[in-house]
């Protein structure tokens, strides 16, 4: 159909602004704002028709109802909004009202197009209000997770400003034992420290079990300097909580609400979180890192190395030992569900393979045991055996009782660490 045809039948109409005319026709041209479409259709159609040029008012467009002389307004209104917010990207998204997207349709139909013709108006208005926002704040567009999200309801003349997560990465090492990795809420008293009138005898009042945790030593530290609503701790898995997490670390990410600020010197934020925890936790390696690191994260399948102080029920000769770590290194170890975790865990079976394994023994009835294994496999269970529930198992090779006394992770592990990469990290 020819686009004057087009101008003709939308005119026709009634008084339709040159945005709302050169939206019709907008996939028929580049370069060219819609206003800039629609002024040029509207000469155009005058000169063919040798009539005196009359621009319309966007006042009084029966279309958009005026809004499309509100791009700047509502660009004034987004940067108000964040005046406070240290941010580098945005995007724009905008509802309009029911009515709008009602005359929208019908204009559309008057001129014989198709529904999907030219251009929706809600795209119009989020890239024309897009891009004035980035003058007014210094920031640029983007379409892939911005730091801040505008969202303009016309209908309820309302802007909502969402102020996405920001993540820091780093790894921790758990010096001091007895330190869960997260809050542990008492599940007796639901973290409400108490049991009716009286203060909870399980966690004694506080309504959790720790009174510390990695969580507790890094994310607060983290969420006040970014001056964020809440921070949220990621592991890449977590070690037992009577176990330290020594050598390189294990990965985690903290995700901090709403921030304030997002730019903050790691460096600085790292010498910070190591003062406030006084040597029970120690973190290094801190960068600003995306949202995908996330998923990274908490899905990164490592193998760990662990040495475990084991004490045994009687006496062990030194080559009884090291034929039994002999047998365990490269076997793939079958595990029940162990006694300690099945109230939290679904009872299953699983398989997981020892890598390495090698034993020094200290006395008769004390030995160190260091093992390399995958993922996943419970370690003071392939010492102890735990009644059977793990085939094979040190104490089930040696025929006497073994028991992990202190345990600590030496390695997390994995392939180059994959998930270390520059793509996962925001300068």
């Amino acid at each position: 159909m020819d686009v004057l045809e087009v101008a003709a039948d939308a005119v026709a109409t009634g008084p339709v602004c040159d945005a709302c005319l050169g939206r019709l026709v907008a996939d028929r041209s580049f370069g060219l704002s819609n206003a800039e479409r629609g002024k040029g259709l509207r000469v155009s159609l005058s000169l063919a028709r040798d009539d005196d040029y009359e621009p319309v008012d966007v006042a009084d467009c029966w279309v958009c109802e005026g809004h499309c002389a509100d791009f700047h307004e509502w660009a004034e209104r987004a940067a108000d909004a964040v005046d406070d917010v240290e941010f580098a990207t945005y995007n724009v998204g905008t509802r309009p009202s029911p009515l709008i997207e009602e005359n929208e349709a019908l204009l559309r139909e008057e001129a014989g197009l198709d529904a999907d013709a030219g251009e929706p108006f809600k795209s119009e208005f989020n890239r024309e209000v897009g891009k004035r926002v980035g003058p007014l704040t210094g920031t640029e567009v983007s379409f892939d997770r911005p730091d801040v999200q505008f969202t303009i309801d016309l209908a309820e003349d309302e802007l909502d400003a969402k102020v996405n997560s920001t993540f820091v990465y780093g790894r921790y090492r758990k010096l001091d034992r007895d330190i869960p990795q997260t809050e542990w809420p008492c599940r007796e008293c639901h973290a409400s420290g108490r049991q009716g009138r009286e203060p909870c005898d399980h966690c004694g009042g506080s309504g959790y079990l720790y009174d510390d945790s990695v969580e507790e030593f890094t994310a607060p530290v983290v969420e006040d300097v970014m001056d964020g609503t809440e921070a949220t701790f990621h592991g890449a898995g977590r070690e037992d909580v009577d176990a330290r997490m020594l050598g390189t670390g294990r990965p985690f990410v903290i995700e901090i609400e709403e921030p304030r600020r997002r730019r903050v010197d790691t460096d600085r934020l790292q010498s910070d979180i190591n003062a406030f925890a006084e040597g029970a936790v120690e973190v290094e390696g801190l960068r600003l890192a995306s949202y995908d690191m996330v998923a990274r994260v908490k899905e990164h399948d490592a193998s760990k190395r662990y040495r475990a102080e084991v004490a045994f029920d009687d006496d062990v000769l030194a080559d009884a030992l090291a034929d039994a770590v002999d047998e365990l290194a490269g076997a793939t170890i079958e595990q029940y569900t162990p006694n300690r975790v099945d109230h939290r865990r679904a009872s299953v079976t699983r398989e997981r393979d020892v890598y390495e394994a090698t034993a020094e023994l200290v006395d008769a009835r004390h030995a160190t045991v260091e093992i390399h294994g995958a993922g996943g496999l419970y370690i003071k269970e392939l010492i102890s055996g735990d009644e059977g529930r793990t085939e094979p198992s040190l104490a089930g090779l040696l025929g006497v009782g073994a028991e992990v006394t202190a345990l600590d992770v030496l390695a997390v592990e994995g392939e180059s660490e994959p998930f270390e990469r520059e793509e996962f990290f925001r300068d």
